[in-house]
């Protein structure tokens, strides 16, 4: 009997190929759609060239498409904001690059700054809106890609996220 353990492996596990699963071209669950947001994230050189300030639209560029999948590039002006909407039948990740937005939504509003990650599910109703005196950048992951954004036209976000479907809704396909 071997005194360090009872059970030993043959060899070592890593040189054989069969037992390990080999890596995955594309993001299949929420934490690697999430880890591709940060990896986009922390390499400036993929995103940093292309964005542009609108002062009388938000800007927006799609970055990458995968299987089912995109990934948006965004910019805000002092003073732009999405209004209150959600995703149609999209998951999404929205990662904050620049500058610090804020998001409102029926759990409160919070401040959003480089690094931090956003996750929801489809039907999640929220505004983003830079409310600072510097611009901003965010990166955008929805699964399936984005075909819909309905939008609430309600008083507040807290009114508009407990009854996301009421007549005060209106849907905007995007494709």
């Amino acid at each position: 009997m071997n005194s360090d353990s009872d059970l030993q492996i043959a060899g070592d596990i890593l040189e054989v190929p069969h037992l390990l699963q080999a890596p995955r071209e594309h993001p299949a669950t929420v934490a690697e759609y999430a880890g591709l947001a940060r990896s986009i994230a922390a390499d400036r050189t993929q995103w940093e060239h292309l964005v542009r300030y609108d002062a009388t639209t938000r800007w927006y560029h799609r970055l990458r498409t995968g299987p089912g999948y995109e990934v948006w590039l965004l910019s805000w002006v002092p003073g732009q904001g999405s209004g209150l909407h959600d995703h149609g039948g999209s998951s999404g990740v929205l990662t904050v690059l620049d500058g610090t937005l804020t998001e409102r939504s029926r759990r409160g509003t919070r401040a959003l700054r480089p690094g931090a990650q956003r996750v929801f599910a489809p039907g999640y109703v929220h505004e983003v809106l830079n409310d600072a005196l510097e611009p901003a950048v965010s990166l955008h992951v929805y699964y399936p890609g984005l075909t819909e954004m309905t939008m609430h036209f309600a008083h507040s976000a807290r009114c508009a996220a407990a009854a996301p479907h009421s007549a005060g809704a209106d849907t905007v396909t995007t494709a």
